[in-house]
C-alpha cells in the first residue's frame, strides 16, 4: 500500500502539472491571459519570443497531462515502468529547475520573466522534483500494528 506523504507529492504534483496543461489548452484558443497579448505572453513565460500556436502548445499540454496521469498512477499502484516515468518527469523538472538558476544571471532583472523565473518558475520546479522524486522512492510493506521489523524473520511456524 502507497504512503500517506508519496500520494500527498503526487497530488501536489498532478495538481500543478494539470493546472498548467490547462493553460497551454487554453492559450491553444488564442486567447493570451494573463498578458494583453501573444509577445507580451511569450516574454513572460519564455524569456523570449516564440508561438503560442495549437501546434505548439497543444503537444505541451498533452506531456503535462500524460506526467500527471504516470504520477498519479505511480502513487496509487506503484510499477517499474511508472517509476521510470515519474523519474523522467523529476529529471524534467530538475533540467527546468538548473535553467532557472541559470536564466538568473543570463538575464536582465527588469524583466517580467526574471522576476517571476525569479519567485515563481525555478523554485516550483524545484519544489516538484522533490515531490516526483518522493512519489518515485520505492515503498517498503507497511508494518501490522504493534509488529516488530523483525518478527517475521525469527517467526516459528
Amino acid at each position: 500500500m502507497p504512503n500517506r506523504p508519496a500520494r500527498r507529492a503526487a497530488t501536489l504534483l498532478a495538481s500543478v502539472l494539470t493546472t498548467d496543461a490547462a493553460l497551454h489548452l487554453y492559450w491553444a484558443t488564442g486567447a493570451t491571459w494573463p498578458a494583453a497579448d501573444e509577445k507580451s505572453l511569450s516574454y513572460a513565460v519564455l524569456g523570449m519570443e516564440a508561438p503560442f500556436t495549437p501546434p505548439v502548445v497543444l503537444p505541451l499540454a498533452a506531456l503535462l497531462t500524460t506526467a500527471s496521469g504516470i504520477v498519479v498512477a505511480q502513487s496509487r499502484r506503484p510499477h517499474r515502468l511508472l517509476r521510470l516515468g515519474t523519474l523522467a518527469v523529476a529529471a524534467g523538472l530538475s533540467l527546468r529547475a538548473l535553467a532557472g538558476v541559470y536564466w538568473l544571471f543570463a538575464q536582465h532583472t527588469g524583466t517580467a520573466f526574471y522576476w517571476l523565473n525569479l519567485g515563481l518558475y525555478t523554485p516550483l520546479c524545484a519544489v516538484l522534483c522533490a515531490a516526483a522524486l518522493k512519489v518515485a522512492r520505492p515503498q517498503l510493506p507497511s508494518l501490522r500494528e504493534g509488529e516488530a521489523p523483525w518478527e517475521d524473520a525469527v517467526r516459528v511456524r
